[in-house]
């Protein structure tokens, strides 16, 4: 499986605007010459031979999730064995194996450009997150946006630790994303095994009152349902039924503590 089987060269909404400078240069090194010049002109900005929209938006979403990944894995300013070795896993369980080198070669070549562009203009990179976030919010709907937020929460909690400066680079994704700080916090406390962070992922505190906690359970379960990124691929649909469960489970253990049925 090629490239172009993955990731689809600069397909959908990536294909113009600040997501559209990124890719020209972090995906064509992943082209051999045939390719590009089988894929050059127009065609390399729009929707090639067979490819499909739904294709496009998919593309257009994996691409946006490595671009988004490459400024939260640089947030304290070091790039973690331990973390891309996570991204490599994470590639390979939710994306396949021609996924793995493929997506680590597109982070390389971004963490390149991130360094070349603050060379010449410190800070520009950053500039450039936020209008790919602006980018993104316009072209995908917020149940897809969640589910690309969930996906840099794991990635940022992978060694176990989430530092300050991840946290806070996590909400400023969320932020030019259109997503709130509550969020953010919900993604991070998935998987934990308190009563504290239970609520966190239900997004209420401790002294909601029943009917409460049974709102915000249904609201996360409607925001939340995998059936709502099913056209971005089964891939992206079965990780969004894990991260579903897991708001079950949080849900599930406020319930026993406050014996509610």
């Amino acid at each position: 499986m090629g490239a172009g089987k993955w990731i689809g060269g600069i397909l959908g909404f990536m294909a113009g605007g600040p997501l559209g400078a990124l890719a020209g240069f972090a995906l064509g090194a992943l082209f051999d010459d045939n390719t590009l010049q089988e894929q050059s002109g127009k065609r390399m900005y729009g929707q090639p031979e067979g490819q499909s929209y739904y294709e496009g938006r998919r593309n257009s979403f994996l691409f946006s999730m490595l671009v988004m990944a490459s400024y939260i894995i640089r947030a304290d300013g070091r790039i973690m064995h331990s973390e891309m070795e996570f991204v490599r896993g994470f590639l390979r369980r939710n994306f396949g194996e021609q996924a793995v080198g493929e997506g680590e070669r597109i982070l390389l070549n971004l963490f390149e450009e991130r360094k070349r562009m603050d060379a010449a203009h410190p800070g520009a990179f950053r500039n450039t997150i936020r209008e790919c976030g602006a980018q993104i919010a316009a072209n995908l709907s917020y149940e897809e946006r969640l589910q690309l937020l969930g996906f840099l929460a794991e990635i940022a909690r992978s060694d176990g630790h989430v530092s300050p400066e991840e946290v806070d680079a996590l909400k400023e994704v969320a932020a030019c994303m259109g997503m709130s700080t509550q969020e953010v916090e919900s993604l991070l406390n998935l998987r934990g095994n308190t009563l504290e962070q239970a609520y966190k992922v239900l997004e209420i505190t401790p002294d909601a009152t029943d009917q409460e906690v049974r709102a915000a359970y249904r609201r996360l379960a409607l925001k939340h349902h995998p059936d709502r990124v099913a056209t971005l691929g089964e891939d992206v649909r079965k990780a969004a039924e894990e991260k579903f469960q897991e708001i079950n489970n949080a849900k599930e253990q406020i319930y026993k503590a406050r014996n509610m049925k």
